[in-house]
């Protein structure tokens, strides 16, 4: 599965490094390829880059923070991915606290086994 991982670069980027690490798993029951930006990139660059990653994706797996609900970046991507008929998911990034879903992204999952078996194999 081709996964393109959207967060809040400004204050999660964390979470990606977690989810690819997970993946990375002998026992992890799917694979990752990360398609997502490594650096920030002049706007234009980045929305280009951007919508060629998610066009080539199986889906677009949203990585929940505090704030990632108004991140401009992942709101465009989200956006993206509905234009280009891509499935979205969103799992919460941290064990505590209490998250808004991000908008047009769909159910917001917890991050555990169970759920990650169900969605990304």
């Amino acid at each position: 599965m081709r996964v393109f991982v959207s967060f809040d670069f400004d204050n999660d980027r964390v979470l990606k490094d977690f989810i690819l690490g997970q993946a990375k798993k002998e026992d992890s029951p799917f694979e990752v390829i990360d398609h997502s930006l490594k650096e920030a990139a002049p706007e234009r660059d980045w929305e280009m880059k951007a919508r060629a990653a998610i066009a080539r994706s199986d889906l677009v797996l949203v990585m929940v923070g505090a704030k990632t609900y108004r991140a401009h970046g992942v709101l465009k991507e989200v956006a993206m991915a509905r234009e280009a008929g891509v499935k979205i998911v969103q799992i919460i990034g941290y064990r505590d606290g209490d998250y808004t879903p991000v908008p047009n992204a769909g159910r917001l999952y917890a991050w555990n086994w169970p759920n990650l078996k169900k969605l990304l194999s």
